[in-house]
């Protein structure tokens, strides 16, 4: 009874927070409910990016995944320190100087509509197969071990699942819907503070076990268990191997952290740039303390349960805190864990609202639309892609290697392709957009082939890099035969916010840097 009460009180207050915080908000115009009315400060912006991308198959997922692999994942975390610093120092004050509200926008100033609207179509596409069933399947796994659904409704473990994927969905759904952008990045805050929290609560707590009290003895009891799972060197036939930081890692890291829409959204919902830089290098380093909440405790469920779950590492999560919590902090747990799940799929839900109202719909439905109207579809469009991520998330189920595996060789028929348009838009003017097409539709046959059809010895994140040279091979190639034609006006226009930059950009982006040099130094003698 006391999970359950401290359950549904602490989800209560955060939506009693995020209705004061927007009772006096206007989210009927276009700024006020896809950019939260460009009012959104640095720290603001750092906790909803950081519960935009951390999720339940973050904590679910990776724990899982270091369980069984150890430290060596660590990359796809403290790489994103790097991506963030190239976000804050260049991507973002160009994106603010155009004025776009979406990454599709850029894209048909810098190529044309086709182009924009097979971007907008491919990621709406991206949401509904990749992340948001990934997303509300883990968040069913979390919740089902820590109240035992299956038991108190007298059904199936399958059936308890089902049921918790429709309940999360539609209250998702029904939050993200009404609120908009800043509803979500409001409760990002309390969910922000709480997930860091209660996630830093269970590996301390179990190295004070560990230890008899003595947390430090804790960690060195665990190191001494297995100290091959703190080396961050990944061997080549190892889950990630090191090679994959120079290949295509970093690829998929600068599409995530500079061009995805989801996390970019919040930046464009910035007060001013000063505010936006803040946000994302105060993400940056958060995402460099991250591994101590997603990564140690799967460690930790190696010293505690050995072998046990390696047929079912996405298990072992939901295990260790049901061992190391006591039951009186057990329901406020579930009720962060829901808030994770709410976040990203929020998110996600008012990203693809926000492409399909202005790019999709506005652009080849209704190019008179008023914003009311925009506001209208966005509505629809978020309605219609919680329905079909509720129905696809249980398919996901039994992935071999993990579901966050599952979902990074996912994202990899959407990033790369994307990300190889984007920095070729960027960094060399004589791309065409004939070229970007072709290169968008090569790459996808490309990587779906060899990951998912032929099945090609080399390492998905390899193929990553792979991909990316080739589709730039064909937009070089492309262009040379179906020039882009000459253009002289800028792409930038009147900045919509005040464009100071934040006088500490530069040198807290080289701390980050260096601190992310260090770990690797540290602990790849390990």
């Amino acid at each position: 009874m006391i999970t359950v009460i401290s359950f549904v009180g602490f989800t209560v207050f955060v939506g009693i927070y995020a209705w004061y915080r927007l009772r006096k908000d206007n989210l009927s115009s276009q700024d006020g409910y896809f950019l939260g009315g460009r009012s959104l400060t640095g720290s603001v912006i750092a906790a909803s990016m950081i519960m935009s991308n951390i999720s339940t198959e973050h904590l679910v997922g990776m724990n899982g995944s270091a369980y069984r692999n150890g430290f060596i994942i660590i990359a796809w975390e403290v790489t994103s320190a790097l991506a963030l610093i190239l976000a804050a120092i260049y991507f973002v004050p160009k994106y603010l100087r155009m004025g776009v509200v979406t990454i599709p926008q850029y894209l048909d100033r810098r190529f044309d509509k086709g182009t924009s609207s097979l971007i907008a179509l491919f990621l709406l596409v991206s949401f509904a197969v990749t992340l948001l069933p990934i997303v509300l399947y883990t968040g069913a796994i979390n919740l089902e071990s820590i109240f035992n659904t299956s038991e108190l409704l007298g059904i199936s473990k399958a059936s308890s699942l089902w049921i918790t994927v429709v309940v999360v969905g539609v209250l998702g759904a029904a939050y993200a819907v009404i609120g908009g952008l800043k509803a979500v990045a409001v409760s990002d805050v309390i969910y922000g503070y709480g997930l860091l929290l209660a996630g830093l609560l269970i590996p301390v707590l179990a190295l004070i076990y560990i230890g008899d009290g003595n947390p430090l003895l804790g960690m060195e009891k665990l190191f001494r268990h297995s100290p091959e799972k703190f080396n961050v060197i990944g061997a080549e036939d190892s889950i990630l191997p090191f090679s994959t930081l120079f290949t295509g890692l970093m690829i998929n890291q600068i599409y995530f952290w500079c061009m995805n829409q989801t996390i970019i959204q919040r930046v464009f919902g910035a007060k001013n740039l000063e505010e936006a830089q803040k946000g994302l290098l105060y993400t940056g380093m958060l995402k460099i303390l991250v591994p101590f909440i997603i990564v140690l405790p799967g460690v930790i469920g190696y010293y505690y349960f050995k072998d046990e779950f390696y047929a079912d590492q996405d298990l072992v999560y939901p295990a260790l805190v049901k061992r190391i919590l006591p039951v009186s902090l057990l329901g406020l747990f579930a009720a962060i864990i829901v808030g994770a799940v709410l976040s990203t799929f929020n998110a996600v839900l008012n990203s693809a609202s926000t492409i399909f109202s202005i790019d999709v719909y506005k652009r080849l439905i209704n190019k008179k639309a008023d914003d009311r109207t925009l506001v209208r579809m966005g509505r629809l469009a978020a309605s219609i892609l919680a329905v079909s991520s509720i129905i696809a998330a249980p398919f996901v189920a039994r992935a071999p290697n993990g579901l966050y595996q599952l979902l990074q060789e996912l994202n990899g028929i959407f990033f790369i392709p994307i990300a190889s348009i984007m920095l070729g838009g960027f960094f060399f003017p004589r791309i065409s957009a004939p070229a970007a097409k072709a290169a968008m539709c090569i790459g996808l046959l490309f990587y779906v082939s060899c990951t998912f059809i032929f099945k090609v010895n080399i390492h998905f994140v390899h193929l990553w890099g792979i991909e990316f040279l080739l589709n730039m091979g064909v937009m070089f190639a492309v262009s040379y035969f179906y020039p882009r034609p000459v253009v002289s006006e800028t792409l930038e226009n009147e900045a919509p916010i005040p464009m100071l930059a934040w006088r500490y950009a530069k040198p807290f982006g080289l701390a980050l840097l260096l601190v992310t040099l260090a770990i690797y130094i540290l602990l790849g003698n390990v």
